[in-house]
């Protein structure tokens, strides 16, 4: 069958391997038919992911079809559509035991640590597999994944009405947030970006109010917006150099930094802008166990999803896609790897 691995840094194939079969733990053999191109994938490619090891087969927004399922096996049957859980944990460490598996100390993140689905045929846990509504395409379900990091950052934030929320970067990751970050009904929902097409979807999706920070300063555009206080959550989704610096000053007394970045590289933190206002920084990783809670919001049409997904890729052009993913072609919302 087809995969695509990544070697090394800049080092990505298309190869051939053996189709997998199923076992007494990986007990459901699953078709692919759509994965997502995640920044983290990219990340991956260039050399900048913390956390990836190589070789890696990559993709972890993974969507397809169970084919086969072992004995025992009640969670799906053949012919049921699913979405696969990124995130495997042992169980027993702090983490877990505090019921925080998405930060466990031994934890694999399929396409990270362990091969994930880029590739024709996948097998795993019927535990990590969750139904997906008919009426998504398989190209809209990868955005399921990256909703349940949305739906994670709030929670980690404790997202109320009272809240005025800043959010740094409109691009995937900001726009799942803004869709999310709505249902809690803050009082403000900002966004900032230096993209005003991005800022104006931004609007569209539901955002009060947008701050282009290239052309205003953001720590007074926002004061301004919230009476001079300062947001009282700020999630930075943008994770650029200097942004989570920008994120601590323009938070107001007593309120929540919600970083989710993977660079290693040095950044600049002001202690006394911490310790003055006694923020809370938190990060926040993956998703905690969030899929059945998304696609029940799916379902209910508390979000929609359709249309999230600009451009498709066959899955053995993945070079190509990765290219255009890096060009930074203003139409580009999503783009998903189609398996035949």
């Amino acid at each position: 069958m087809k995969a695509i691995r990544v070697y090394a840094p800049e080092d990505m194939r298309v190869i051939d391997i053996e189709k997998p079969r199923i076992d007494e733990e990986k007990n459901v053999l699953i078709k692919m038919k759509a994965a997502g191109i995640c920044g983290s994938d990219r990340g991956i490619l260039h050399g900048t992911n913390a956390a990836a090891t190589y070789p890696r087969i990559i993709g972890h927004e993974i969507v397809g079809v169970v084919e086969e399922i072992g004995e025992g096996v009640t969670r799906v049957k053949p012919g049921d559509r699913v979405i696969i859980d990124q995130v495997t944990s042992c169980g027993h460490c702090y983490a877990c035991r505090k019921g925080r598996p998405n930060v466990c100390v031994n934890l694999k993140v399929k396409g990270v640590h362990i091969d994930g689905g880029y590739r024709q045929w996948v097998t795993c846990n019927e535990k990590d597999c969750y139904l997906l509504p008919d009426f998504l395409e398989d190209k809209d379900c990868v955005m399921i994944e990256p909703t349940t990091i949305a739906v994670q950052a709030c929670s980690r934030a404790q997202l109320e009405e009272i809240d005025d929320l800043l959010i740094i970067g409109a691009g995937a990751l900001g726009t799942s947030l803004i869709k999310i970050a709505k249902l809690y009904k803050p009082h403000r929902l900002i966004v900032s970006d230096i993209d005003n097409a991005k800022l104006q979807t931004s609007l569209e999706l539901g955002a009060t109010d947008v701050i282009n920070s290239r052309e205003t300063d953001l720590e007074s555009a926002v004061k301004e917006l919230t009476g001079g206080y300062g947001s009282t959550v700020t999630v930075d989704a943008a994770c650029v150099k200097g942004s989570l610096l920008s994120a601590l000053k323009v938070t107001g007394p007593a309120g929540r930094v919600i970083t989710m970045g993977f660079s290693v590289s040095p950044e600049e933190v002001n202690n006394y802008l911490i310790t003055s206002k006694e923020l809370d920084v938190r990060g926040s990783r993956l998703q905690n166990r969030k899929f059945q809670e998304v696609i029940d919001m799916v379902k209910d049409g508390r979000i929609d999803l359709r249309g999230s997904v600009s451009h498709t890729f066959p899955l053995t052009e993945a070079k190509e896609a990765f290219r255009f993913a890096d060009s930074g072609d203003p139409s580009i919302k999503k783009i998903a790897l189609m398996i035949d």
